[in-house]
């Protein structure tokens, strides 16, 4: 199964450019849903992760404490590296499963993309990337992004301006871009572009 992968950084779309993937009847795999179901209550990493930064990682209910955790791996560099080297190969691992690509996987018969979808903010930061043929980067000017993050998730500017200093710059994920589509436009164009690509992607195939 042919893997294409769709990244762009904070705020820029992804989620709504998938999402246009999905109704031309794309597979998509969410690389943000899987980090969440691999720290669910009762996973070892879960386990792993309360009992390296103890009890208070979690909350009232056992879950993990989303909030606090991200203020501390953004504090501390190195906590923050600890977390990834835990969590990366785990995460790699479902994601294969659910993109079809382990020995024993079952594509539905009536599948007929002819490619699936990773859609990851750290495609290009991990090792993700090695698992797509093709990159497609969502793209808005980092002011965009801002403005878009503040508005969704409430945060104030330093704190999303954090998030986005932490991900790869703009120009460089341009740059491994094979496939670019511009978020800026209204709705209708930008299905428009993905409805493009995926007759591209479907012939080449």
């Amino acid at each position: 199964m042919r893997v294409i992968g769709l990244t762009g950084g904070i705020g820029s779309g992804k989620s709504t450019v998938a999402r246009l993937f999905e109704q031309e009847g794309v597979h998509a795999v969410d690389a943000d849903t899987v980090a969440r179901e691999v720290v669910e209550p009762g996973t070892s990493a879960l386990a792993k992760i309360a009992d390296h930064f103890g009890p208070a990682i979690l909350t009232a209910q056992g879950a993990l404490d989303r909030a606090a955790l991200r203020r501390i791996v953004f504090e501390a560099p190195a906590e923050r590296d600890w977390l990834e080297k835990l969590l990366h190969p785990i995460i790699r691992d479902e994601l294969m499963r659910q993109l079809w690509l382990t020995p024993d996987a079952h594509v539905p018969q009536e599948y007929k993309a002819g490619y699936v979808l990773l859609v990851s903010p750290l495609l290009l930061e991990t090792d993700q990337h090695q698992l797509v043929e093709q990159v497609i980067v969502v793209d808005v000017p980092v002011e965009t992004q801002i403005e878009r993050t503040m508005a969704r998730d409430d945060n104030d500017r330093a704190q999303v301006e954090r998030i986005v200093a932490a991900q790869m710059n703009r120009k460089k994920r341009l740059e491994s871009a094979d496939i670019v589509v511009d978020n800026t436009r209204p709705v209708e164009e930008v299905a428009d572009q993905v409805r493009s690509i995926h007759h591209k992607l479907s012939d080449e195939g």
